[in-house]
């Protein structure tokens, strides 16, 4: 199983070959940083070069514009998510787990990563530019798809059913995601996401799945 303790870095693991991928690495970390330091204000390239140290001159010549940097962001949350995604489904062989270990999984990624959650709620990319909200929407899209899918493998593989069309409980647990991680970022990320999560599972397992039965039992003797 995948480890959903530590903080996620954007700094690389080891020196590049270049100086340059390291440098906007180090830019991103920085927004990052300063998103979470900031709860609800909003990052200039001048206090963001100051935090980096370089001119607002050096961070264009690294990123021609900030959405450029948001969408730098956006794709490490979408890259850190399903890449512990594709851990999960090698690591837990119960779809059900899976399922569950996905849904945990994305709270611990926010509640460890509070900065650029605030990107996906909205919060840190209000006033941007329209294509970076676009760009979360589909990463969320594509986080349901994956519940689906994975609801989906339930319904097949442990005789179990959601009491509701797949996609409807697929996105209901979406949208039990989206509170939990809205209001992290709405309480200044002093609610944890990942407050009372086992007894929201349970409840959320007992609500959504049922036991099936098979065409055999209900036919006629």
């Amino acid at each position: 199983m995948p480890d959903l303790t530590s903080k996620d870095t954007l700094m690389p693991s080891a020196p590049p070959q270049s100086g340059r991928g390291s440098r906007k690495a180090q830019i991103l970390q920085a927004l990052a940083d300063m998103l979470e330091a900031v709860p609800g204000g909003r990052i200039t390239t001048a206090a963001l070069a100051r935090e980096v140290g370089v001119s607002e001159a050096a961070l264009y010549r690294h990123f021609p514009s900030k959405a450029r940097m948001f969408e730098g962001l956006i794709g490490f949350i979408e890259e850190s998510l399903f890449s512990r995604i594709a851990a999960i489904e090698q690591s837990e062989s119960s779809p059900v787990s899976q399922c569950q270990q996905i849904l945990l999984m994305t709270l611990v990624f926010c509640e460890r990563n509070p900065g650029v959650t605030r990107i996906l709620t909205g919060d840190a990319i209000t006033g941007e530019n329209e294509r970076l909200h676009q760009q979360v929407v589909q990463l969320f899209d594509r986080l349901e798809t994956q519940i689906r899918a994975t609801l989906r493998k339930v319904e097949l593989q442990e005789r179990l059913r959601t009491r509701i069309p797949v996609a409807d409980a697929a996105n209901l647990m979406l949208a039990q995601l989206e509170g939990k991680i809205s209001q992290f970022v709405r309480s200044g990320f002093k609610r944890l996401p990942t407050e009372y999560w086992e007894s929201h599972w349970r409840l959320t397992m007992q609500q959504v799945f049922v036991e099936a039965i098979s065409k055999e039992a209900l036919a006629p003797v």
